[in-house]
């Protein structure tokens, strides 16, 4: 059976696919810089004979076809690029581009996409089909390199019925993985706001107009757009984590600088609370003699999972891992890229466990003492390419 010779695959390839994952994480390149990385794993494709072409500069986009006839066609998405943030593990595959790291498991996603590549090259006559893999950049840096590569053509040509990803997950133990149905992650809207008013010094605050009590009524004000205009079954984030008010303890500075996120999972609701922060921001600050310049920079929609799609994927991974290996997921309001191939093709977006607390595997991501258990590769590149195989109708 194809799964069991997966399987067997998946132990066969083991030590190569962490020593991929190893040279990438020691060589991690920044958002829409992924030029050595982008050649790694061109090469690794040349190796294994699978055609590509190039969108959005680094990326690359493989095809592997199945000898059995069929026209059904199944993306495979992995993520390139790192983090600005400086490596704290003392490893020997640590980071050698200072104040650069894979803190957010992108060569964990890559190196595994390379590893169900082999296992599809060398299973080719048993299965029918063509998997196409997306070796995406930058998905840490707006606009996104999903929307990017999708303006490019990336699911036409052929036309994937499906797309799927995995993501690395701390909070779940290695040999595991999670899955949810429906809506998943948050879209994310980057605020900046510039409060403008008259600064003056402390002791005589009637001669001014001062932004920073200004800014504490919009602050505060703002929060109702969550908790009175937003319907509470709609899950809504907004949050401040910026606030500058460059005065001293008697000098009311003449403006206050904040920048925040903005995070939900209903476009229509999306769009109109826009409209309404940046009204109240305006009108409180005018109401108080100041103004209020508000900016907003449109981030990634939210992430929904394809019932069909996801639930089969689901029913799959059980078949390939055992129940007890298999999770359900709560929503969760951080952002990802992911979902613009989720709002325009039938998608599904899972988790992939690293954890283990007994050595201490426990980070974050987006930290500098990020690392995985790398027992989860005997999980990540099977289990992709068992989803494929079935998603193709094998």
């Amino acid at each position: 059976m194809i799964k069991e010779k997966i399987q067997q695959l998946t132990q066969d390839i083991f030590n190569d696919v962490v020593a991929n994952r190893r040279h990438l994480h020691s060589h991690p390149e920044l958002s829409f810089n992924e030029v050595q990385t982008s050649a790694f794993v061109a090469g690794k494709l040349d190796e294994l004979g699978i055609p590509y072409v190039r969108m959005a500069d680094n990326g690359l986009v493989g095809l592997i076809t199945g000898a059995k006839p069929s026209n059904n066609v199944v993306a495979l998405r992995a993520d390139m690029d790192a983090l600005p943030i400086t490596e704290a593990n003392d490893v020997p595959y640590k980071s050698q581009n200072v104040g650069v790291m894979h803190a957010c498991g992108h060569d964990v996603h890559t190196s595994s996409l390379l590893g169900t590549a082999k296992i599809l090259t060398a299973l080719k006559n048993d299965f029918g089909g063509t998997v196409k893999l997306i070796f995406q950049p930058a998905e840490e840096k707006l606009p996104g390199g999903a929307s990017l590569m999708i303006k490019e053509g990336v699911l036409e040509n052929p036309k994937p019925q499906a797309v799927m990803g995995q993501h690395v997950m701390p909070l779940i133990d290695a040999g595991k993985v999670g899955f949810r149905v429906g809506k998943y992650m948050a879209s994310t809207d980057e605020l900046y706001v510039t409060v403008r008013g008259k600064g003056g010094h402390g002791a005589q605050p009637q001669q001014n107009v001062d932004p920073v009590i200004i800014t504490a009524h919009i602050l505060t004000a703002l929060q109702q757009v969550v908790s009175r205009f937003s319907d509470p079954k709609n899950p809504c984030v907004l949050s401040f984590g910026k606030v500058i008010a460059n005065g001293a303890t008697n000098v009311i500075p003449n403006e206050v600088y904040l920048e925040g996120t903005f995070r939900t999972m209903d476009e229509k609701w999306r769009a109109e609370a826009h409209k309404r922060m940046k009204k109240m921001a305006e009108g409180i600050a005018e109401s108080m003699g100041a103004t209020c310049e508000f900016n907003i920079m449109n981030g990634y929609p939210f992430l929904i999972n394809e019932e069909k799609v996801t639930r089969a994927a689901r029913a799959n991974a059980v078949d390939f891992l055992g129940e007890e290996n298999v999770e359900d997921l709560d929503i969760w309001m951080a952002a990802e890229d992911f979902a613009y191939y989720s709002q325009v093709a039938d998608s599904c977006f899972y988790r992939l466990g690293t954890r283990n607390e007994a050595r201490g595997i426990t980070s974050s991501v987006h930290t500098p003492t990020f690392d995985i258990d790398e027992d989860a590769f005997k999980v990540s590149t099977g289990l992709m390419a068992y989803l494929a195989v079935k998603q193709l109708g094998n």
